[in-house]
């Protein structure tokens, strides 16, 4: 049975009450600011990814919370300096949501999602943003930045009619990075592999394929079947570098049929 909305504020009042008694009673809490706590903000999201990836809804719960304990945590350090507080975050929020679905507090008619994403854009400039691209951060791991940056052009009209043109664009491109691998020139090898691997993260927008998610199911694959030769070897009273390639290579197969 779900909470009610009344349950819902009075967890939520008991998080921050919790939140002010740490913050004026335990010394590592009242030692924290913005910057002490980005690096861990940063892990928090990770291990919350990590439990969406495995679907593991109760390690999704307990990752939410901490998540959330870092949001209190910022807006408490922000009233401490007058500067905002929780309720500024979440009413600025409700704002920005409100201006930016038009369609469902304003009179605009909107027929799919393309259209409302469309939109979100041509509001996001309105509002004084200088690029469509000022939204994507620069701290942004580069493969989820390259996604960001092609969903957003893409939105605006700067794409490719479909898959067909990306794909011929990703063998393009692994013909341009082939003459620089014959060249030797390492400087020019690593810009046009830059060139490639953005066309295939391109064509994994074209294809409906987060290319996140896609290569970390592939590094949860690696590791099982890498540790399974790790654990083959140790039963045969060896470690791992006591085994030559060919060794290895049957034991990797071993893995692919568990």
């Amino acid at each position: 049975m779900m909470n009610t909305l009344e349950q819902k504020k009075e967890a939520f009042a008991r998080l921050l009450t919790i939140l002010d008694e740490l913050r004026t009673q335990c010394p590592w809490d009242i030692k924290q600011n913005m910057q002490s706590l980005r690096h861990l903000t940063i892990e928090e999201v990770y291990e919350l990814a990590d439990g969406i990836i495995k679907e593991d809804l109760q390690e999704i719960k307990k990752e939410l919370g901490d998540v959330l304990l870092h949001i209190l945590f910022y807006a408490r350090i922000g009233s401490e300096t007058n500067d905002f507080d929780i309720a500024d975050v979440i009413h600025a929020q409700c704002e920005k949501l409100i201006s930016r679905h038009p369609h469902i507090y304003g009179d605009v008619k909107v027929e799919n999602e393309e259209e409302v994403r469309k939109n979100w854009e041509q509001l996001k400039l309105k509002e004084g943003n200088k690029s469509v691209l000022s939204g994507v951060p620069n701290s942004m791991p580069s493969m989820i930045k390259a996604m960001r940056m092609q969903e957003k052009a893409a939105q605006v009209g700067f794409d490719w009619p479909s898959g067909k043109e990306v794909f011929a664009k990703i063998e393009e491109e692994i013909e341009e990075f082939k003459i620089e691998v014959e060249q030797g020139d390492h400087e020019q090898m690593e810009k046009e592999m830059g060139d490639v691997l953005f066309s295939l993260i391109n064509y994994c927008r074209h294809l409906g394929i987060n290319p996140e998610s896609a290569l970390e199911k592939t590094n949860v694959k690696f590791r099982k079947r890498f540790m399974y030769i790790e654990e083959q070897a140790q039963a045969q009273g060896k470690i791992i570098t006591d085994l030559n390639l060919e060794q290895m290579d049957e034991l990797w197969n071993e893995a692919k049929l568990i």
